[in-house]
């Protein structure tokens, strides 16, 4: 209940927040994305200055953010148009805020992994310490589903069978290098850096990929809102078409694609992935236009099983008829 009470208060932070007065042509379309490779095509397109020069497009104004409830809660409240972000934030704001969201294209499946120093088990791993990026994220909410599916209890006030803390992903990492936690539950490239970084080590017990059917699920999505669309279309599909573009050149050119988001990510966080964290961390990456509408419906089955969110009909929440605009229109 206190979980609940507390994504309740930051839906409705968000949703109380004042509201931007209506906006003209003039005004910039607003993009906000995470510096983290998982939103790679984000990075590639704004640092290379395609999203902005895309025709249609328009005045262009980005925004970074951390984490997924921050975003929403600044396109809730009319202060983002569109925005990349993980599936967990993307289903729990259609269900508590209106069911305003819409998910318009998908960005990038897999690469989420739980790394463990010793535990070779979920039996091992009671007793023991584990992170993930946020309360009630995607990652928190995957590593709590599959603790259950193996018997091992868990609870939202913190009891249970063993230990889950929230850390930032590079809090995380610092804590597992000290020894300070068993393990994580972590999206690319922070599994394959706990791995490779000096003093990390242990190995990967899940792999995300391998839960579920044909390894396909989907690790961010793009997303808006009900009211930008009727008021943004061109402007939208118009972002969509550059990333369409930056979508099929990851699946062309692989490498070269991974090296592009690497320049961006170190332009951002002046530290670029090292030669084989990359590598590593791109292994376990799917660009993907399809926000795979089943994993969706599954991932909130898992989250409203968990009490994180009070239903799981998501009808309504995607909605592809931008994309497939974008892409006829670019044929």
């Amino acid at each position: 209940m206190r979980l609940l009470r507390f994504l309740t208060v930051v839906v409705v932070l968000g949703v109380g927040c004042k509201r931007e007065s209506a906006r003209g042509p003039d005004d910039a379309l607003r993009l906000g994305f995470f510096p983290n490779i998982t939103h790679a095509q984000a990075l590639v397109g704004n640092a290379e200055g395609m999203f902005a020069s895309e025709p249609g497009v328009g005045k262009l104004e980005v925004k970074q953010f951390n984490a997924g409830p921050a975003a929403m809660e600044a396109l809730v409240a009319g202060s983002l148009d569109v925005s990349y972000v993980g599936t967990g934030p993307s289903i729990n704001t259609f269900l508590k805020a209106g069911r305003e969201l819409r998910v318009i294209a998908g960005a990038v499946n897999g690469g989420a992994v739980l790394v463990t120093r010793t535990a070779k088990s979920a039996a091992e791993l009671k007793g023991k310490k584990l992170a993930t990026p946020q309360l009630g994220n995607t990652q928190d909410i995957a590593l709590r589903y599959w603790l259950k599916q193996q018997g091992v209890e868990t609870n939202l006030d913190g009891t249970g069978d063993l230990q889950i803390v929230p850390l930032s992903n590079s809090d995380i990492l610092v804590q597992y290098l000290r020894g300070g936690i068993e393990g994580a539950w972590v999206p690319e490239p922070w599994g394959t850096r706990m791995l490779l970084e000096p003093g990390g080590g242990g190995q990967v017990l899940v792999d995300e990929k391998s839960l579920w059917p044909g390894g396909r699920y989907p690790t961010t999505v793009v997303v808006t809102t009900r009211k930008a669309i009727e008021t943004q279309r061109s402007r939208i599909v118009a972002l969509l078409r550059a990333h369409v573009k930056l979508t099929e050149r990851w699946e062309k050119e692989p490498e070269a694609f991974a090296t592009a988001v690497n320049a961006a990510f170190g332009q951002l966080t002046q530290k670029p992935l090292k030669p084989p964290i990359l590598q590593g961390a791109f292994s376990r990456l799917e660009p993907s236009l399809d926000p795979v509408g089943s994993a969706l419906a599954a991932a909130a089955q898992h989250a409203q099983e968990l009490h994180f969110i009070p239903a799981s009909d998501i009808n309504g929440l995607v909605d592809l008829s931008l994309l497939e605009e974008a892409r006829g229109a670019r044929d």
